[in-house]
């Protein structure tokens, strides 16, 4: 089989909200910029609850150093059904980690919700839920109207997207709340990654949230010697 490779997607609200509504999310959601995750001021313009935050990240050597260490301790992921906590893909795309991190923001948590029923999104999920993780991603793989959405957002962000451009560094993160659980969703690792309890009043932009999330992340950086971090994130909400 052929290796697929498609152009990488900007983080940013206006792709993710035309790729999402392309796929089948209803109007009533949308993304929103995240400008500071430690100024409250800056995060009025998000209604809350944020159901998902989508974030794309530089592989630091001190990141790199902990994927691996807490990946070789895992078993590969062997969910499925309808009791999954979470839905996870196994990315086997070339550079479809934003859609894939797309995805993940959509097809769990609270957002479900707000899935239209007949669509592609729809669809998509119904297929994953019965499937392993092997043909979870050879559906994914497969799957026509998921092709079509990703290649109709390509060229949507502000700089022209090459699809035979090998950036390497940068990783697309779905962070979400289930079952009262943030859980950390990235194709790339092993499996669906739960970072701890939420409570019924914390969403994803909560401090508690932030603090298991993608702020863990950024101490590993500071941490282990590194600079500041630039990185990109947005918020999945209703539309205000």
């Amino acid at each position: 089989m052929e290796n697929k490779t498609w152009a990488m997607l900007e983080n940013n609200p206006d792709v993710m909200n035309q790729l999402a509504t392309k796929l089948g999310l209803s109007s009533e959601l949308q993304f929103y910029d995240v400008y500071s995750l430690d100024e409250p001021e800056l995060l009025t313009h998000i209604p809350r609850p944020a159901l998902a935050l989508l974030v794309i990240i530089p592989l630091t050597p001190a990141w790199d150093r902990s994927r691996k260490a807490e990946d070789a301790d895992m078993q590969p992921y062997s969910g499925s059904g309808p009791d999954e906590p979470v839905i996870w893909f196994k990315q086997t795309i070339g550079h479809a980690c934003g859609s894939i991190s797309l995805l993940h923001s959509l097809i769990n948590g609270p957002a479900v919700d707000f899935i239209k029923p007949d669509s592609d999104l729809a669809a998509i999920r119904n297929l994953a839920i019965p499937l392993d993780m092997t043909k979870r991603a050879e559906m994914l793989y497969n799957n026509e109207p998921f092709e079509i959405a990703h290649k109709s957002v390509e060229q949507a962000g502000d700089s022209y997207a090459d699809p035979t451009d090998e950036r390497d560094g940068g990783h697309f993160v779905s962070f979400v709340k289930s079952g009262g659980k943030l859980w950390e969703l990235e194709g790339s690792r092993k499996g669906p990654l739960e970072r701890g309890h939420l409570a019924d009043d914390e969403d994803v932009l909560s401090l508690r949230a932030l603090d298991m999330g993608i702020k863990r992340i950024m101490k590993l950086n500071s941490d282990g010697g590194g600079g500041s971090l630039q990185f990109s994130c947005i918020a999945l909400a209703s539309r205000s």
